[in-house]
């Protein structure tokens, strides 16, 4: 079973910088959402973790790549470049550049700063050679340049519009010197068109292009992943005002000189110069509207009152109470002024030219409170509160024992993550009912399980509710199957969201991943393609744990995998958002019901089953020697994933393994289960 590649990991460990890793974050984002998540990873990742058959790109920023050489070489590099020969894409920026190349000379004859000395990966396999332009100072802006690169137009075929000529940002990095040992690999990709201060031959390659293997190389010695808008002001150093001018008037060339290097890559850019949306504000509602008003008495001992206005100052982050026939009051419009994100509508933070690396968690959450009415259209485009709770009205006459959950909802249209809005704020999520909703259309920090990040752009169901369970239930009802329950809850409002969806082709993926029939690959056996994941987090209050269960679910938009509607024949009508979160509701609550009743019964066990996608798969198990097993289910004590160990001839010898889920990762395309480190 082959996997569309939807992983770009950037390398954050031992030898790599902050400032340098945020910027490659940013503008890969920028560049290649939603087509791809970007994801930071550490050495520990790249050593122990089976990371190769979902990584479409491995980046290694600027840093210090001596840094890079304690810890990777041997066992590290050897995975490295086993990944790029077998097909595999590699993009090193300035020092992740020095670190792909054969040969590192820099700053020769400066006792301070000088590093000579062979590199294991080797993609170009000439010497890299730096830096480029005398002043270089580590952890400082002093040798920062603003360059001019000339651009081999010719190296580009294929890949659009692309410059003759930008200017990029640079700070110590090398130009690369032929060799004349396998030139007929590499291609120089661009050129310093200024004079540079060491003697680099006439063609001063200041980016290249490496075939490898199967794979391929760039590597860089400026930062074209730079952006003048990321970049802090230095006002004590002479001339770095001039340096972000003249990167921010031709920002856009640089931009598309980046992403012309990603397709050089095969990777598929976006088509949009949008960037990452702007926050929204969040709406708070409920099925009666009344209701909003006795929530509100519910957070009175946690809301502070300031110059006539209601905050709750969590945690992590500050909630701005406003009601809607008050919130363009004068207080409330003079404090959103230098502040991004204050619109009601899905919008992007600007373009590639002024956009600005964001802390989010320093931006005020505003929240209206709709105590009269559901929020109108026009306040919330992309969602519909009147079709989410008349949808929600309507399946609980089925479901009869659905009967609260998602009475209260609050809704934004971009938020940071839905999860981490109610988790880390443990003074408001102390304060909130089972059922308590929290949905959004995009998340611009969605997170996943572990290292993992959960793209969502418009077209995703995004959504994290509250459940209260209670303390002493739990020895019998343990929590671990409440993700369970949730993938089961899932799939069965899939098929049971209208009459003719019965046979949607969705699967679960233990422990709580949703998969979809590839409707690309029309194959036999069928192809599977992620669609969907859970994530729950848990806290303590009062006698009760809170968990925080996180559902992403990409249901309109086809992008990075495939979607829910994509899956449906012509004749039945696509899926509405507000109506399957409505669904998911309905079905989550009746189940958790059943298992405070009953604990987790036969029947729910074989709902698992009938929908998951492991029955008799053959696995290895990695942490035990490489023992062959079979999975044949989980365990109903405490939920972990059982298989029989298998000998001569795949008999089974009797012995049963039982693996947990939050310490064990389960790669179905490679049949492998193993321990995490």
């Amino acid at each position: 079973m082959a996997s569309r590649k939807l992983n770009v990991l950037v390398y954050t460990g031992t030898g790599s910088t902050v400032e340098s890793v945020k910027h490659a974050i940013y503008s890969l984002r920028r560049l290649l959402s939603p087509n791809y998540a970007v994801i930071p990873i550490t050495e520990t990742v790249l050593l122990k973790e089976p990371w190769g058959p979902s990584c479409a790109l491995l980046v290694f920023p600027g840093g210090a790549d001596l840094g890079y050489c304690r810890v990777l070489n041997g066992a590290g590099n050897s995975i490295i470049s086993q990944y790029v020969r077998r097909g595999g894409a590699y993009l090193g920026f300035c020092a992740g550049g020095y670190y792909g190349s054969r040969k590192v000379e820099f700053e020769v004859g400066d006792k301070h700063l000088e590093v000579i000395g062979s590199r294991e990966l080797a993609f170009f396999p000439g010497t890299c050679k730096g830096g480029a332009f005398k002043g270089f100072q580590y952890h400082s802006e002093k040798g920062a340049r603003a360059i001019r690169i000339n651009v081999k137009k010719g190296a580009f075929k294929g890949a659009g519009v692309v410059p003759e000529v930008f200017t990029s940002y640079y700070n110590g990095g090398g130009a690369f010197i032929l060799s004349g040992e396998r030139d007929e690999d590499v291609e120089v990709l661009a050129s310093y068109a200024d004079e540079i201060d060491i003697d680099a031959g006439e063609e001063k390659a200041a980016l290249v292009y490496c075939r490898v293997g199967q794979g391929a190389a760039i590597l860089t010695g400026p930062h074209p992943e730079f952006a003048a808008a990321d970049l802090s002001p230095h006002h004590i150093i002479e001339g770095y005002d001039d340096l972000l001018a003249r990167l921010r008037d031709d920002d856009s060339n640089r931009a598309s000189f980046l992403e012309a290097c990603l397709s050089k890559l095969e990777l598929e850019a976006n088509q949009e110069s949008s960037g990452v949306p702007s926050l929204s504000r969040l709406h708070l509602s409920s099925i009666n509207s009344r209701d909003v008003d006795d929530m509100l008495h519910s957070w009175e001992d946690i809301i502070t009152r300031e110059d006539g206005e209601e905050y709750i100052r969590g945690e992590q982050d500050t909630f701005h109470l406003e009601k809607p026939e008050t919130r363009w009051s004068m207080g409330g419009l003079k404090e959103s002024l230098p502040s991004k994100g204050t619109t009601d509508q899905l919008t992007s933070a600007s373009s590639r030219n002024d956009e600005a690396i964001v802390d989010y968690s320093t931006v005020t959450k505003r929240v209206v409170l709709h105590e009269n009415a559901w929020p109108e259209a026009k306040a919330t485009p992309y969602f519909n509160h009147h079709a989410f709770f008349t949808s929600l009205k309507e399946y609980r006459k089925t479901d009869t024992e659905a009967e609260e959950w998602g009475d209260f909802l609050m809704y934004g249209e971009a938020v940071t993550s839905t999860n981490t809005l109610l988790e880390k704020n443990f003074k408001l999520l102390s304060k909130l009912p089972s059922g308590f909703t929290l949905a959004a259309t995009t998340q611009v920090a969605g997170r996943g399980r572990g290292s993992n990040v959960w793209v969502s752009p418009a077209g995703s169901l995004v959504m994290s509710t509250v459940i209260n369970h209670p303390a002493h239930l739990a020895p019998s009802r343990p929590i671990v199957f409440i993700q369970y329950l949730a993938a089961v809850a899932i799939v069965e409002a899939v098929k049971s969201y209208d009459h003719g969806y019965e046979d949607v082709p969705v699967k679960l993926k233990w422990p709580n991943d949703v998969y979809a029939r590839d409707p690309r690959q029309p194959t036999s056996p069928p192809t599977y393609v992620k669609i969907g994941g859970i994530l729950s987090n848990c806290a303590y209050s009062s006698g009760s744990y809170q968990i925080v269960l996180g559902i992403g679910l990409n249901t309109t938009n086809g992008r990075p995998t495939t979607s829910l509607d994509a899956l449906l024949p012509s004749h039945l009508a696509p899926f509405r958002i507000e109506k399957l979160l409505a669904r998911i509701l309905t079905r989550l609550e009746a189940l958790y019901k059943a298992f405070v009743r009953r604990g987790f019964t036969r029947d729910m066990e074989y709902a698992y089953y009938n929908h998951w996608l492991h029955g008799r798969q053959i696995v290895t198990l990695e942490a035990e020697g490489g023992v062959r097993a079979r999975i044949v289910g989980i365990t109903t004590d405490w939920g972990m994933l059982k298989a029989e160990e298998l000998g001569f001839d795949d008999k089974p010898t009797g012995k049963i393994w039982a693996l947990q889920s939050d310490e064990n990762s389960f790669d179905f395309f490679r049949g492998l289960v193993k321990r995490k480190i």
